[in-house]
Protein backbone atom coordinates (compact mmCIF):
# COMPACT_ATOMS: atom_id res chain seq x y z
CA UNK A 1 0.00 0.00 0.00
CA UNK A 2 1.21 3.45 -0.89
CA UNK A 3 0.68 6.80 0.72
CA UNK A 4 -1.64 9.46 -0.73
CA UNK A 5 -0.04 11.90 -3.15
CA UNK A 6 -2.44 13.83 -5.38
CA UNK A 7 0.33 15.14 -7.62
CA UNK A 8 1.47 18.71 -7.92
CA UNK A 9 4.39 18.58 -5.54
CA UNK A 10 6.69 20.23 -8.08
CA UNK A 11 4.39 23.25 -8.28
CA UNK A 12 3.67 23.43 -4.56
CA UNK A 13 6.73 22.63 -2.49
CA UNK A 14 9.39 24.97 -3.94
CA UNK A 15 6.89 27.84 -4.18
CA UNK A 16 5.35 27.61 -0.71
CA UNK A 17 5.14 30.95 1.11
CA UNK A 18 3.34 29.81 4.26
CA UNK A 19 2.89 26.37 5.83
CA UNK A 20 1.70 25.70 9.37
CA UNK A 21 0.10 23.22 11.71
CA UNK A 22 -3.70 23.43 11.61
CA UNK A 23 -4.76 20.41 13.69
CA UNK A 24 -5.28 19.90 17.42
CA UNK A 25 -1.72 20.96 18.25
CA UNK A 26 -2.29 24.46 16.86
CA UNK A 27 -5.21 24.94 19.25
CA UNK A 28 -3.39 23.45 22.24
CA UNK A 29 -5.86 20.54 22.24
CA UNK A 30 -3.57 17.66 21.32
CA UNK A 31 -2.97 14.52 23.33
CA UNK A 32 0.59 13.28 23.15
CA UNK A 33 1.10 10.00 21.31
CA UNK A 34 -2.43 10.01 19.85
CA UNK A 35 -2.71 12.83 17.29
CA UNK A 36 -1.38 12.95 13.77
CA UNK A 37 0.04 16.15 12.29
CA UNK A 38 -2.27 18.23 10.09
CA UNK A 39 -0.63 20.97 8.07
CA UNK A 40 -1.81 23.50 5.52
CA UNK A 41 0.16 25.71 3.19
CA UNK A 42 -0.13 28.27 0.43
CA UNK A 43 2.07 28.47 -2.65
CA UNK A 44 2.50 30.98 -5.46
CA UNK A 45 2.25 28.59 -8.36
CA UNK A 46 4.38 29.17 -11.50
CA UNK A 47 2.89 31.02 -14.49
CA UNK A 48 2.32 27.89 -16.57
CA UNK A 49 -0.29 26.84 -13.98
CA UNK A 50 -2.08 30.19 -14.13
CA UNK A 51 -1.92 31.42 -17.73
CA UNK A 52 -0.76 28.19 -19.38
CA UNK A 53 -2.39 24.81 -19.92
CA UNK A 54 -1.25 23.12 -16.72
CA UNK A 55 -3.68 22.92 -13.82
CA UNK A 56 -2.96 23.22 -10.11
CA UNK A 57 -5.28 23.99 -7.20
CA UNK A 58 -3.80 21.98 -4.36
CA UNK A 59 -1.34 19.27 -3.50
CA UNK A 60 -2.55 16.71 -0.97
CA UNK A 61 -0.06 14.40 0.73
CA UNK A 62 -0.73 11.79 3.42
CA UNK A 63 1.72 9.30 4.86
CA UNK A 64 -1.10 6.75 5.17
CA UNK A 65 -2.84 5.08 2.21
CA UNK A 66 -6.33 6.19 1.16
CA UNK A 67 -8.97 4.98 3.61
CA UNK A 68 -6.51 4.31 6.43
CA UNK A 69 -6.67 6.49 9.57
CA UNK A 70 -3.64 8.58 10.43
CA UNK A 71 -1.68 7.86 13.60
CA UNK A 72 0.66 9.78 15.93
CA UNK A 73 3.59 9.89 13.52
CA UNK A 74 1.59 10.54 10.35
CA UNK A 75 1.33 13.71 8.29
CA UNK A 76 -1.76 15.03 6.50
CA UNK A 77 -0.73 17.98 4.33
CA UNK A 78 -2.61 20.21 1.89
CA UNK A 79 -0.88 23.05 0.04
CA UNK A 80 -3.24 25.30 -1.89
CA UNK A 81 -2.51 27.63 -4.75
CA UNK A 82 -2.71 31.21 -3.55
CA UNK A 83 -5.73 31.82 -5.76
CA UNK A 84 -7.69 28.88 -4.35
CA UNK A 85 -6.69 29.61 -0.76
CA UNK A 86 -7.88 33.21 -1.12
CA UNK A 87 -11.21 32.06 -2.55
CA UNK A 88 -11.73 29.73 0.39
CA UNK A 89 -10.66 32.38 2.90
CA UNK A 90 -13.03 34.97 1.41
CA UNK A 91 -15.80 32.39 1.68
CA UNK A 92 -15.09 32.22 5.42
CA UNK A 93 -13.80 28.65 5.59
CA UNK A 94 -12.85 28.31 9.29
CA UNK A 95 -9.93 25.91 8.79
CA UNK A 96 -8.44 27.96 5.98
CA UNK A 97 -8.65 31.17 8.02
CA UNK A 98 -6.55 29.60 10.80
CA UNK A 99 -3.46 30.02 8.64
CA UNK A 100 -3.73 33.80 9.03
CA UNK A 101 -3.26 33.49 12.79
CA UNK A 102 -0.80 30.60 13.15
CA UNK A 103 2.10 31.80 15.34
CA UNK A 104 5.64 31.55 13.95
CA UNK A 105 6.36 28.64 16.28
CA UNK A 106 3.76 26.56 14.40
CA UNK A 107 4.94 27.60 10.92
CA UNK A 108 7.23 25.23 9.04
CA UNK A 109 7.51 27.75 6.21
CA UNK A 110 6.96 31.50 6.60
CA UNK A 111 8.66 33.56 3.94
CA UNK A 112 8.49 37.34 3.77
CA UNK A 113 5.52 36.97 1.42
CA UNK A 114 3.87 34.53 3.82
CA UNK A 115 4.32 37.03 6.63
CA UNK A 116 2.69 39.69 4.42
CA UNK A 117 -0.29 37.40 3.91
CA UNK A 118 -0.72 36.99 7.66
CA UNK A 119 -0.45 40.76 8.13
CA UNK A 120 -3.37 41.13 5.74
CA UNK A 121 -5.70 39.24 8.08
CA UNK A 122 -7.85 42.34 8.81
CA UNK A 123 -8.65 42.61 5.09
CA UNK A 124 -10.10 39.09 5.08
CA UNK A 125 -12.15 39.26 8.26
CA UNK A 126 -15.62 40.79 8.32
CA UNK A 127 -19.09 40.17 9.71
CA UNK A 128 -19.63 37.91 6.71
CA UNK A 129 -17.66 35.13 8.47
CA UNK A 130 -20.57 34.64 10.89
CA UNK A 131 -22.69 32.77 8.37
CA UNK A 132 -20.10 30.14 7.35
CA UNK A 133 -19.07 29.65 10.99
CA UNK A 134 -22.69 29.01 11.92
CA UNK A 135 -23.03 26.64 8.97
CA UNK A 136 -19.99 24.57 9.91
CA UNK A 137 -20.93 24.67 13.59
CA UNK A 138 -24.49 23.43 13.01
CA UNK A 139 -23.35 20.73 10.61
CA UNK A 140 -20.93 19.38 13.24
CA UNK A 141 -23.62 19.40 15.92
CA UNK A 142 -26.06 17.57 13.65
CA UNK A 143 -23.47 14.90 12.88
CA UNK A 144 -22.68 14.53 16.56
CA UNK A 145 -26.34 13.98 17.47
CA UNK A 146 -27.15 11.81 14.47
CA UNK A 147 -29.34 14.35 12.65
CA UNK A 148 -26.92 14.35 9.71
CA UNK A 149 -24.70 11.50 8.59
CA UNK A 150 -24.62 9.45 11.80
CA UNK A 151 -23.17 10.12 15.24
CA UNK A 152 -19.69 11.00 14.00
CA UNK A 153 -18.48 7.55 15.01
CA UNK A 154 -14.92 8.20 14.03
CA UNK A 155 -11.55 7.14 15.38
CA UNK A 156 -11.98 9.49 18.37
CA UNK A 157 -14.81 7.36 19.74
CA UNK A 158 -13.00 4.14 19.01
CA UNK A 159 -9.60 5.10 20.40
CA UNK A 160 -10.04 7.81 23.02
CA UNK A 161 -13.10 7.69 25.30
CA UNK A 162 -15.53 4.97 24.18
CA UNK A 163 -17.26 5.09 27.58
CA UNK A 164 -18.37 8.68 27.09
CA UNK A 165 -21.14 7.66 24.72
CA UNK A 166 -20.24 10.19 22.06
CA UNK A 167 -17.25 11.15 19.93
CA UNK A 168 -15.39 13.34 22.39
CA UNK A 169 -12.78 14.60 19.93
CA UNK A 170 -15.41 15.59 17.40
CA UNK A 171 -17.43 17.37 20.10
CA UNK A 172 -14.31 19.15 21.35
CA UNK A 173 -13.64 20.60 17.92
CA UNK A 174 -17.27 21.65 17.56
CA UNK A 175 -17.10 23.67 20.78
CA UNK A 176 -13.66 25.00 19.84
CA UNK A 177 -15.11 26.25 16.55
CA UNK A 178 -17.83 28.09 18.45
CA UNK A 179 -15.39 29.82 20.78
CA UNK A 180 -13.17 30.85 17.91
CA UNK A 181 -16.09 32.15 15.85
CA UNK A 182 -17.05 34.41 18.73
CA UNK A 183 -13.51 35.68 19.23
CA UNK A 184 -13.10 36.33 15.51
CA UNK A 185 -16.32 38.36 15.34
CA UNK A 186 -15.47 40.29 18.50
CA UNK A 187 -11.80 41.03 17.86
CA UNK A 188 -11.00 40.21 14.22
CA UNK A 189 -8.42 37.65 15.36
CA UNK A 190 -8.12 34.09 16.70
CA UNK A 191 -5.80 33.39 19.64
CA UNK A 192 -3.65 30.30 19.00
CA UNK A 193 -3.31 28.22 21.01
CA UNK A 194 -6.70 28.79 22.62
CA UNK A 195 -6.94 30.93 25.79
CA UNK A 196 -6.48 28.80 28.94
CA UNK A 197 -10.07 28.83 30.26
CA UNK A 198 -11.58 27.84 26.92
CA UNK A 199 -8.84 25.31 26.29
CA UNK A 200 -9.43 23.61 29.64
CA UNK A 201 -13.16 23.19 29.00
CA UNK A 202 -12.67 21.86 25.50
CA UNK A 203 -9.99 19.45 26.71
CA UNK A 204 -12.36 18.28 29.45
CA UNK A 205 -14.76 17.35 26.66
CA UNK A 206 -12.04 15.40 24.91
CA UNK A 207 -11.16 13.58 28.13
CA UNK A 208 -14.80 12.50 28.48
CA UNK A 209 -15.37 14.56 31.63
CA UNK A 210 -18.34 16.50 30.21
CA UNK A 211 -21.70 14.87 29.49
CA UNK A 212 -23.22 15.08 26.04
CA UNK A 213 -26.09 17.13 27.47
CA UNK A 214 -23.60 19.69 28.83
CA UNK A 215 -21.77 19.77 25.51
CA UNK A 216 -24.99 20.45 23.61
CA UNK A 217 -26.06 23.11 26.11
CA UNK A 218 -22.76 24.91 25.64
CA UNK A 219 -23.14 24.55 21.88
CA UNK A 220 -26.50 26.29 22.03
CA UNK A 221 -25.01 29.18 24.00
CA UNK A 222 -22.16 29.56 21.53
CA UNK A 223 -24.50 29.47 18.54
CA UNK A 224 -26.68 32.19 20.05
CA UNK A 225 -23.68 34.44 20.64
CA UNK A 226 -22.42 34.01 17.08
CA UNK A 227 -25.91 34.72 15.74
CA UNK A 228 -26.04 37.93 17.76
CA UNK A 229 -22.59 39.01 16.59
CA UNK A 230 -23.65 38.58 12.99
CA UNK A 231 -25.50 41.85 13.52
CA UNK A 232 -23.71 43.56 16.42
CA UNK A 233 -20.04 42.93 15.55
CA UNK A 234 -17.98 46.05 14.91
CA UNK A 235 -16.16 44.34 12.02
CA UNK A 236 -16.68 45.65 8.47
CA UNK A 237 -19.64 44.26 6.60
CA UNK A 238 -17.49 42.69 3.87
CA UNK A 239 -13.80 41.81 3.28
CA UNK A 240 -11.55 44.21 1.38
CA UNK A 241 -11.51 42.27 -1.86
CA UNK A 242 -9.97 45.04 -3.99
CA UNK A 243 -7.01 45.39 -1.63
CA UNK A 244 -6.56 41.60 -1.55
CA UNK A 245 -6.67 41.35 -5.32
CA UNK A 246 -4.10 44.12 -5.76
CA UNK A 247 -1.77 42.31 -3.35
CA UNK A 248 -2.26 39.01 -5.17
CA UNK A 249 -1.40 40.51 -8.56
CA UNK A 250 1.74 42.15 -7.17
CA UNK A 251 2.72 38.92 -5.44
CA UNK A 252 2.31 36.73 -8.50
CA UNK A 253 4.10 39.12 -10.84
CA UNK A 254 6.90 39.72 -8.36
CA UNK A 255 7.40 36.00 -7.74
CA UNK A 256 7.47 35.20 -11.43
CA UNK A 257 9.92 38.02 -12.14
CA UNK A 258 12.27 36.63 -9.49
CA UNK A 259 12.20 33.09 -10.92
CA UNK A 260 12.53 33.77 -14.65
Amino acid sequence: MTNVDSGGRAAAEPNTILRATVGSKLHGLNLEATDDTDEMGVCVEPPEYVVGLRKFEQWVYRTQPEGHPSGPKDLDLTIYSLRKWVRLALAGNPTVLLLLFAPPSECRVRTATGAELQQMAPSFISRAVAEPYLGYFNAQRQRLTGERGGRALRKGLALEKPGAGYDTKYAMHMVRLGYQGIELLETGRITLPMPPAQREFTMAIRRGEVSLDEVLARATELEQRISGLKVSSSLPERPETDLIQDWMVRTYLGRWADTT
